[in-house]
């Protein structure tokens, strides 16, 4: 099976976002990403990375968790998961998700990730000979926009989480 969803990346070292905070903007990028890919709406990363409470060091888990909601407010319902099989029913369902690479939190110190520490939005999958092929946009480098890259689930599963962003229906 293969779902790749159409998604518009964003990049983190866009001109609009401050040049101190382009480094660790990759989780309000992608935050705010997901957020567009349902809102239709474009936010300024800057305010994004103030709400989210993000720092020098990048955007820890627990507070993308709480304060989501400062820009998106009530509407959205955020769950941490490590499953693949909960990532993968998301994707099915048409809805991205927020996937952190992280050799630090999860002390795997001497792991040799794709990243070290790095929030990304996951668009796809593919099943692919035993394995589950990971489709995300790497949130661009300094003079490249973001692009569509794949990474194996079973080479990087010891230093990825995902964060399960689910639109609640309107009251």
């Amino acid at each position: 099976m293969k779902v790749i969803l159409p998604f518009e990346g964003m990049s983190q070292y866009d001109n609009a976002i401050d040049r101190k905070k382009r480094g660790s903007a990759c989780g309000p990028v992608t935050a705010a990403s997901i957020f567009r890919f349902y809102e239709n709406n474009n936010l300024e990363i800057n305010d994004v990375y103030r709400l989210l409470g993000t720092t020098p060091i990048g955007l820890f888990t627990w507070r993308l968790l709480r304060n989501f909601r400062k820009f998106a407010g009530s509407r959205y319902q955020l769950e941490k998961t490590r499953s693949i099989s909960e990532v993968k029913q998301e994707l099915v369902a048409g809805r991205p998700l927020a996937m952190k690479f992280d050799r630090y939190f999860t002390f795997r110190w001497f792991a040799k990730p794709l990243f070290k520490y790095h929030w990304v939005p996951l668009i796809g999958f593919e099943d692919k000979d035993g394995d589950v092929i990971l489709y995300f946009h790497d949130n661009g480098k300094r003079n490249r926009p973001s692009k569509v890259q794949t990474v194996s689930y079973h080479d990087q599963r010891s230093v990825l989480s995902f964060v399960k962003i689910v639109p609640l229906p309107p009251e």
